[in-house]
């Protein structure tokens, strides 16, 4: 009796202990959904491990079962009084029932049995069929989003001829701030391969370069056909007009390469200080509930509402789920690699507000009004500066030409020493607009 106690002991913690092991691989399988494909590949690995251990305990059960004996025998299924009317040796089942037609002349309803389905009723409903192509296109947006993104050809060129140089940059810490802007920015370079396309960039802009300056030094581009003609005169003098390309353009390159992570990163800040405070508002409402401080970021992902803010909740659950750092941990990390101060104030602030017990869906309510306020001051400065850069915009864009043009008709007309033809005057204006108009929406590009 002993052994059978010990046994039944042993048997009980070996499903205890599986229990446990099926609740992680339910909680890895959450955690894999919304993360990175390497993530992913982590998880996936350590899922197998976990599933090795289940099987391992597995098969110390037959043994156990095998050394246990039943001492009394099983019950018999006991049957409901329906089933033994049914049972009974006078009663006759429907499809007896059904054969006989007649009896004594008189007509006895009969029980139809159904044997199958019409194509009719199996066709699905609208609703049914709506739900279908639900399903089927959030697979193929999981499908999508499962894909590995692979590097460019562009990347492995660069990486194959700068990577040594790169890697002695980076250790150096010569482009400190440039791999600083490339982790807040969210963009998916390391710094030795942005480093290297780079390089790789500046030395395709010398020979484009080399190429124009070239091509301007024997040849000038006219409005009248043949646009392209050879040019003639002081072989020096037009080597120093040209001299500037191939030197401009790698620099040019370099300096828009490299403010560009920054660009980037000013941009992202922009669209989460936009969704923050809407965001805010909504984690005070699930606070609210008083679940797991780490669930009410899982919650905020699933929405898919805040598409920037979500970006740097998935860094922070990757923190906790699979780096294993706890929860303040992660939040300052998050805090520190955020490309928005304001973010970074309000992950500090529940760091220390989950670190002294403090009571989250009043902080929370607290900063989302804070929040809401600067939001609004936001679109008010927003709105006054888009009224003067409309009349800056009038004014340059649609004014100044017309008038230009018109000064410079009356001159040639007036004959004051304009020598120009009156297409190459509407060819000036056309191109002065076009640039204009480039300048603007460039401006508005890094605006946004």
């Amino acid at each position: 009796m002993k052994n059978e106690n010990q046994n039944f002991e042993k048997l009980r913690k070996i499903i205890n202990e599986e229990k446990k092991l099926y609740k992680e691989i339910y909680s890895l399988e959450l955690s894999r959904r919304n993360a990175s494909i390497g993530e992913k590949k982590m998880i996936v690995a350590h899922i197998a491990s976990i599933k090795k251990s289940i099987k391992k305990v597995n098969d110390e059960i037959p043994a156990i079962l095998n050394s246990m004996e039943i001492t009394s025998a099983l019950t018999p299924k006991e049957t409901t009084p329906k089933e033994q009317y049914f049972s009974k040796p006078g009663f006759e089942s429907s499809s007896s029932k059904t054969k006989k037609t007649e009896i004594s002349g008189t007509s006895i309803n009969q029980i139809p049995l159904k044997k199958g389905y019409t194509l009719e009723e199996l066709k699905p409903t609208a609703l049914e069929r709506e739900t279908i192509k639900r399903l089927k296109k959030k697979q193929k947006k999981d499908e999508e989003d499962e894909k590995e993104k692979k590097p460019s050809e562009y990347i492995r060129l660069a990486n194959l001829l700068f990577s040594k140089v790169s890697d002695k940059l980076v250790k150096d810490k010569t482009f400190e701030d440039l791999e600083r802007d490339l982790i807040k920015a969210n963009m998916q370079y390391t710094a030795r391969s942005y480093i290297s396309m780079i390089f790789l960039s500046v030395l395709i802009s010398i020979f484009i370069g080399i190429i124009i300056a070239t091509f301007f030094l024997f040849f000038k581009l006219g409005a009248i056909v043949p646009f392209i003609t050879r040019l003639q005169g002081d072989f020096g003098l037009r080597l120093i007009r040209v001299i500037w390309i191939p030197i401009l353009s790698p620099i040019l390159t370099f300096m828009i390469m490299y403010i560009f992570p920054g660009l980037e990163k000013t941009s992202a800040e922009d669209r989460i200080n936009e969704e923050l405070p809407f965001a805010t508002i909504h984690m005070s409402a699930i606070s609210g509930a008083m679940i797991d401080p780490s669930k009410i970021f899982a919650v905020l992902i699933t929405t898919k509402e805040y598409p920037f803010i979500e970006r740097e909740f998935k860094k922070l659950l990757n923190e906790i789920n699979i780096y294993g750092y706890d929860l303040v941990t992660a939040l300052r990390h998050t805090a520190y690699n955020s490309p928005s101060k304001r973010l970074s104030e309000l992950l500090n602030g529940l760091a220390t507000t989950v670190n002294s017990g403090g009571y989250l869906p009043e902080f929370f309510d607290k900063r989302s009004q804070s929040l809401l306020f600067e939001y609004n001051l936001e679109k008010e400065k927003k709105t006054k500066a888009a009224e003067t850069f409309m009349d800056i915009y009038i004014s340059i864009v649609i004014a100044a030409p017309m008038i230009l043009m018109v000064l410079l008709m009356m001159m040639k007309i007036s004959g004051l020493g304009i020598s120009l033809s009156t297409s190459m005057i509407t060819l000036i204006m056309v191109l002065s607009v076009t640039m204009i108009n480039v300048v603007f929406l460039t401006f508005l590009q890094l605006k946004r």
